[in-house]
């Protein structure tokens, strides 16, 4: 069964979040007045861990010898009341999915090198 959890903006807004209750341990958070359970954290300070670990991928990606023109990159986050943000798992594994582009012309990877500049009008 979902169960909410409220988590409060910076600025004081409500955010509600379904939960699925067969995902909780022993603890579980209390209402009061049957309404949601009250997160511990901010729902932006909740989802910090999920930003340093986006911003982590991206750079390991990014800064190697590939040099992709464009770098994205997809997992699933849980909120809980308790815990925040967690990377959850697709499968038996933690889900991650990494996609690199390169464009028609770029650099070539094996090379690791930027490609010469085209000659422009007049050269």
């Amino acid at each position: 069964m979902d169960e909410l959890v409220e988590f409060r903006t910076e600025g004081g807004a409500a955010v509600l979040v379904g939960t699925d209750d067969a995902d909780r341990g022993g603890s579980r958070p209390v209402s009061r007045g049957g309404g949601p359970a009250q997160a511990a954290r901010t729902f932006e300070s909740s989802l910090d861990g999920a930003r340093a670990a986006a911003e982590a991928a991206l750079r390991v990606f990014r800064d190697g010898t590939l040099g992709p023109d464009s770098v994205e990159i997809e997992f699933g986050v849980k909120l809980t009341a308790e815990s925040g943000a967690v990377i959850v798992k697709g499968s038996a594994e933690g889900h991650l999915t990494v996609r690199l582009t390169w464009s028609p012309g770029g650099a070539d990877p094996a090379a690791g090198a930027a490609p010469s500049p085209e000659p422009t009008a007049g050269s």
